[in-house]
């Protein structure tokens, strides 16, 4: 494991127990990305006696812009200082347990095989029906590494192991451009309130020059009015994802060719569209 792990279970029970009642788990790579990326888990499991959402944070934070009153913290205090703020949001989230693995971005983006390692532990204890993580087409690169040691690790479950639904989330790149049939959506009506609340934890960031807070709440709320031009909302808070289970169920498939394919028919329905119908 990475050294430098922490786990912290709001409620008390002990690690195993928090992972063999989990439902609904999700993978970040950063602290606040599983409160940017997984609200409707969160949301759904907030209240449930049923479902319990867990999460688990990859990197230690260390590489986190600063300016304003976190300018000039040093590296070892900013990782403690977003340690804590991450186990604030698990609080308030009612989460069933928070897991932060502690490595280095750099890792990460080399494809560590120990996080590979790391993440097949928990996963294979948690047992979740349902696992978030990011999708393969963001724009950070340390995202996409998160998104592909997950895919790694759930290949190494045996296949009646792996979860039934693994989702690929939106972060620093939206997926409102998928097309229509690969687009997952994933609603969190009336939950504004709890993702804010979450979002807000992390002053490191807010004040410390990133407004994740008023991004993230933008996002979901222009998806939900602009996912359809023909229909009224029906959601007020709406998540995108890219349905990444063909990955773990056909391990022959590669990603980059699963992402382009999705690359495709964008371009197919563009051409479609620009160029009309056929006049024969």
């Amino acid at each position: 494991m990475a050294v430098g792990i922490d786990v912290y279970v709001p409620d008390g029970a002990s690690i195993d127990r928090a992972l063999e009642r989990t439902t609904d788990l999700a993978v970040g790579a950063h602290q606040d990305d599983l409160e940017g990326m997984a609200i409707s888990a969160i949301a759904e499991c907030y209240d449930s006696r049923e479902r319990w959402f867990t999460g688990i944070v990859c990197a230690d934070g260390a590489g986190s812009p600063r300016s304003g009153p976190y300018a000039g913290t040093a590296d070892s205090e900013m990782i403690a200082i977003r340690q804590r703020e991450q186990r604030e949001a698990a609080d308030i989230g009612r989460y069933g347990a928070i897991v932060q693995l502690g490595y280095a971005s750099a890792a990460i983006r080399r494809g560590d095989d120990a996080l590979v390692r790391d993440l097949e532990d928990f996963l294979r204890r948690a047992g979740a029906a349902t696992v978030f993580t990011h999708n393969l087409a963001d724009k950070h690169p340390t995202h996409v590494g998160v998104g592909l040691a997950v895919m790694a690790a759930l290949r190494l479950l045996p296949p009646d192991a792996r979860p039934d639904r693994l989702y690929g989330c939106e972060a620093w790149r939206s997926l409102d451009w998928l097309a229509d049939d690969d687009r997952v959506e994933l609603p969190s009506r009336g939950s504004e309130k709890l993702a804010l609340e979450l979002l807000e934890v992390f002053d490191s960031q807010i004040s410390g020059g990133k407004r994740y807070d008023l991004a993230m709440l933008g996002r979901r709320r222009a998806n939900a009015t602009l996912s359809s031009p023909h229909e009224v909302d029906t959601e007020d808070q709406l998540s995108l994802a890219m349905d990444l289970t063909p990955l773990i169920v056909d391990e022959a498939l590669d990603p980059v060719d699963f992402v382009l394919t999705k690359v495709d028919r964008l371009r197919d329905e563009i051409v479609d569209l620009v160029r009309g119908p056929d006049p024969t």
